[in-house]
This record gives structure tokens, C-alpha cells and sequence, in this order.
């Protein structure tokens, strides 16, 4: 399995709604890359980087594919439309980052 990893760093000055995030991003996300694969959607806001510390990260999402050609082929069919969307949350460039889970 994978695991894709949408990361929004912490940036002075940033625009990041969570409401909007969680409660009509990530609910669009599972929707449209369902029929491609997707297995789960997690999502993770950050709090701190240590004591006293801001987050690395305001907010990360993972999702998880059986395989790296079900995600390929979800991002080249409807990444598109998940991407036009990102304006309507945030002006953070979203870093992605693509894993094997091996445990």
C-alpha cells in the first residue's frame, strides 16, 4: 500500500481554514478518488513542534491507495478538480509526499 501525504507548512502570515478543510475538502477528496481506489483519509492539524513551538505543519492529510498506479491514475483523471479547490481553504502551496508503507 501507499500512502500520500499532502503537507501545508506552517508560514507567517498564511491562510489556512480548517473548517472548510475537514468539512467540505476532505469529504470532496474521499468522494472523487473513491471509484479509483482510495482506502482511507486521514487528516491531521497541527498543534506544535515541541513545547512552546509552533507546528511544523498547520495541516497534513494522508491517503491511503492499494497501489502507486491507483493513485497515478486518480491524480492524472480528477487531480484537476481537487487542486482547483485548494484556493477556497488556503494560500499554502501543498507539498505532497508519496510512501510505501512497509508496517
Amino acid at each position: 500500500m501507499i500512502r500520500v501525504s499532502v503537507l501545508y507548512f506552517q508560514k507567517e502570515g498564511a491562510r489556512f481554514d480548517h473548517d472548510y478543510y475537514t468539512g467540505k475538502h476532505i469529504p470532496f477528496v474521499r468522494e472523487t478518488l473513491g471509484p479509483f481506489g482510495l482506502i482511507r483519509a486521514e487528516v491531521d492539524r497541527g498543534i506544535a513542534g515541541g513545547p512552546g513551538e509552533l507546528p511544523l505543519f498547520v495541516a497534513a492529510a494522508h491517503l491511503i491507495f492499494e497501489s502507486l498506479d491507483q493513485f497515478q491514475e486518480a491524480f492524472a483523471s480528477v487531480g484537476d478538480q481537487l487542486t482547483a479547490d485548494v484556493p477556497n481553504y488556503t494560500d499554502i502551496e501543498p507539498q505532497v509526499q508519496l510512501s510505501e508503507m512497509v508496517d
